[in-house]
């Protein structure tokens, strides 16, 4: 039986069915920080039930301790200076998934970058661009705190089980 023609409005609806389920690559990142709860760690007021949706992802006020090796406080991922201004996409793409900062330092112990690391380049990458495309917040995030110095704020301690 031989193969029934295709219409040219067949080939049409289906290319523009194809176009409305596509998603940008910020569309992506938007998605992938939204079910990865980077608004946790990172979004003010978050850990005390209240997030601030105005420093949406602008570096918490909450401070974790890991005993033995200090207090880190989520710092702010929006593209201010005080944040990832200075940061390219490919610079916080790879942090995401190697833990490694610009200057070769290495992420706090809290942040989970090694289950980031199965990542594909698409989707760190995708995280990356809708970071950059977040409102500037000005928050300078205090810290990293030895484990002899006060944070002077709230911490909350991780305690091994």
């Amino acid at each position: 039986m031989p193969a029934p023609n295709l219409s040219l409005a067949t080939i049409l609806v289906g290319l523009l069915n194809q176009t409305a389920l596509a998603e940008t690559s910020v569309e992506r990142g938007e998605y992938l920080v939204t079910i990865m709860g980077c608004t946790d760690c990172h979004t003010p007021g978050h850990f005390l039930g209240q997030p601030d949706i105005n420093r949406f992802l602008g570096g918490s006020d909450v401070g974790f301790e890991i005993p033995g090796l200090g207090t880190f406080v989520g710092p702010n991922l929006t593209p201010d200076p005080t944040g990832l201004g200075a940061w390219t996409v490919e610079e916080i793409a790879t942090a995401l998934r190697t833990g490694l900062r610009p200057d070769g330092s290495q992420l706090a112990p809290a942040m989970p970058w090694m289950n980031y690391a199965a990542l594909t380049d698409q989707d760190a990458t995708a995280i990356a661009a809708f970071l950059k495309t977040l409102p500037p917040v000005s928050h300078a995030v205090a810290g990293p705190f030895g484990p002899d110095e006060a944070s002077g704020g709230f911490v909350m301690k991780v305690v091994a089980p």
